[in-house]
């Protein structure tokens, strides 16, 4: 079996230890090693049966283990991609991790270091990019692109042909119209309605979704 050590120890971390889990169930194919967190009030401890080793750099020392991103923070929605500019690891050091009872059709593809939770749903030609959080019940329909470091809450909806850029998070249970284009490091509210483009950086939220305010977002690495 592969080496994995999942970076963070929070809910998502805890929620991939239970994909990985579902995945050697089905066909044993990962070594878990533990967590790596930079609070270093949790090293030593376990979460949920899983040692927390050490901070994120030391992916740099162990070559031989696959790594996943596991942050995620609707306030904060920058930090997979900070991490893993200040790691500099490349594509094929990172797993792409599928619960089993995750449907993904023929035509779609998943980048590296990319996590998609149970029940989620890639209809046809659907295009998901590196180090995307999928969690669960989420429906991404026909054409759809989903870039780099985006979050998709739980039972968010995607009609066909939508883009979402990088860095963007989608809320759970909101729902977008098809054809449409959520912008870079938008924020989309939970329940929202999308029937009108995101431009970047903005936070939009309700029925049907509305321009809020400025999205904050600390892209550089070390932030």
């Amino acid at each position: 079996m592969t080496p994995l050590l999942i970076v963070g120890a929070g809910g998502l971390a805890r929620e991939t230890v239970q994909v990985v889990h579902a995945i050697n169930d089905a066909s044993p194919t990962w070594d878990l090693l533990g967590h790596l967190d930079d609070d270093p009030a949790r090293h030593g401890t376990v979460v949920d049966g899983v040692p927390v080793l050490a901070g994120s750099d030391e992916a740099l020392k162990r070559e031989d283990a696959k790594i996943v991103i596991c942050t995620a923070n609707p306030r904060d929605n920058a930090v997979r991609s900070r991490i893993a500019a200040r790691l500099g690891l490349p594509p094929e050091r990172y797993a792409t991790l599928v619960h089993p009872a995750a449907s993904v059709s023929r035509s779609s593809s998943i980048g590296p270091g990319s996590v998609v939770l149970a029940q989620v749903v890639l209809t046809a030609a659907v295009t998901v990019g590196a180090h995307v959080c999928v969690m669960p019940h989420v429906t991404l329909t026909h054409d759809d692109v989903v870039e780099d470091f985006v979050t998709l809450a739980a039972g968010c909806r995607l009609a066909g042909g939508v883009r979402v850029e990088s860095g963007a998070y989608v809320g759970s249970g909101a729902l977008v119209r098809e054809n449409l284009t959520i912008g870079a490091h938008a924020l989309v509210g939970m329940g929202a309605v999308v029937t009108k483009n995101v431009p970047a950086r903005e936070v939009w939220a309700g029925v049907p979704a509305r321009f809020i305010r400025p999205a904050s977002v600390i892209t550089e690495p070390g932030k």
